[in-house]
């Protein structure tokens, strides 16, 4: 490999999200943590090039965007997922949940109806309730492998409801939604005249053989209905450089939209924003985010069987995308909590990783009451803190 993922980078006291806020999540601050959706790997060297680039000019001032750009977006997307899109469609945004914000402000109103498929990422939920829309829950079916859409439940649901925000690919469960079941999505929700906010944050982090289907590429339905939202941020691991885009290929969506973006000034993005995106969406940064997800791919591998070996009452699903691996722990909080509430079993659940194991995850009740016995675990990191936290869980199931 040309690139190293194996290195330790010491990020106490850079005040870190994921150290600054381990209270929060599990009650105390000297555990692993492996919660946070960013990654441990250094930022690529491309990407802070460009930074550098940029202070070596002395004067961080106010900066727009290019036509190197948006080209750099447009070029991405016909090679990594065959969609042409045009520069015109592209809006740089503070943030794909902010993006989610804008949209709902832009076409919604209070009290109205918006629909998310739990268990998902939490702001979905949070968003819409913290601006007085009522959320209507459309509960994901768990399989044998992982979760799946029930499209009968969907149909029903989405009545009354002005928007949908989509998960593609899916977090926290890591699932690439089929072309068949984006295309019944999109007629579902063209019929009901729903818009969708196609949150696809995750597009690059595919394994195998798999390609990203874009929602709005699926159909004319999709692209009329349809506002996607994407960032380099993920993938490349520099969240903290915000640098997200909106793509709206229909004429009168994008027109509304991108108009509601440049009346509340949220459109104009930072001195870094559109330097970094276009190392990232580059042949450099392609390079670069192979060998990651490689890395990453070996680093599930070895959690998998690492649990296998240990017990068999926690087990992950494999995640056809991200780095973000979904842990069913249901039989294990069946034996800690039996006759507990669900919020008082996913508690025990959180305290058990934190105090028997040391390890910092996500509560799946986090993403929704259908993630109540799951934990969501960080896969971004050296290998050496995957075996670390096998280390941990095993010395955890010896106090059972």
């Amino acid at each position: 490999m040309k690139y190293s993922f194996d290195e330790i980078i010491e990020r106490r006291g850079t005040d870190a999200y994921k150290y600054m806020n381990l209270k929060m999540v599990c009650g105390r601050d000297d555990v692993l943590p492996m919660w946070v959706a960013d990654m441990d790997f250094a930022t690529p060297p491309f990407v802070m090039n460009a930074i550098q680039k940029r202070c070596d000019q002395r004067v961080l001032g106010y900066t727009c965007s290019t036509d190197r750009y948006r080209a750099s977006i447009v070029g991405w997307c016909k090679n990594h997922y065959g969609w042409e899109v045009l520069p015109e469609h592209i809006t740089y945004i503070p943030g794909v949940v902010a993006g989610i914000y804008l949209a709902m402000q832009a076409f919604t109103e209070k009290g109205d109806k918006i629909l998310i498929q739990d268990p998902v990422y939490h702001p979905f939920r949070i968003v819409p309730e913290g601006n007085e829309r009522q959320i209507v829950w459309n509960r994901l079916v768990r399989n044998e492998e992982t979760f799946g859409m029930d499209l009968d439940a969907l149909r029903n649901d989405i009545k009354g409801c002005k928007m949908m925000i989509l998960c593609n690919p899916h977090n926290p469960a890591g699932v690439c939604w089929s072309r068949e079941t984006l295309e019944q999505v999109a007629h579902i929700c063209s019929e009901e005249g729903v818009i969708v906010v196609s949150d696809e944050i995750h597009c690059d982090m595919i394994f195998g053989e798999r390609r990203h289907i874009p929602f709005a590429s699926v159909s004319d339905e999709a692209k009329a209905i349809t506002i996607t939202l994407q960032a380099p941020s993920k993938t490349f691991n520099m969240p903290g450089i915000v640098c997200s885009q909106a793509i709206v290929p229909d004429d009168s969506l994008r027109e509304k939209y991108f108009d509601y973006i440049e009346r509340s000034d949220m459109g104009l993005g930072n001195v870094f924003t559109f330097s970094c995106a276009e190392a990232c969406y580059s042949d450099e940064g392609d390079e670069w985010r192979r060998q990651m997800l490689e890395y990453v791919n070996g680093n599930i591998d070895a959690f998998q069987a690492g649990l296998a070996a240990i017990t068999d009452k926690v087990s992950i699903i494999r995640p056809q995308a991200s780095f973000l691996v979904f842990m069913d722990c249901r039989p294990l909080m069946a034996e800690l909590a039996a006759g507990k509430s669900d919020e008082e079993a996913q508690e025990c659940l959180i305290r058990f990783f934190a105090d028997k194991c040391g390890l910092g995850f996500n509560p799946g009740n986090m993403f929704g009451q259908n993630g109540t016995g799951y934990m969501r675990v960080n896969m971004g990191c050296p290998r050496s803190t995957i075996e670390e936290a096998l280390k941990r869980i095993a010395q955890g199931f010896t106090t059972l």
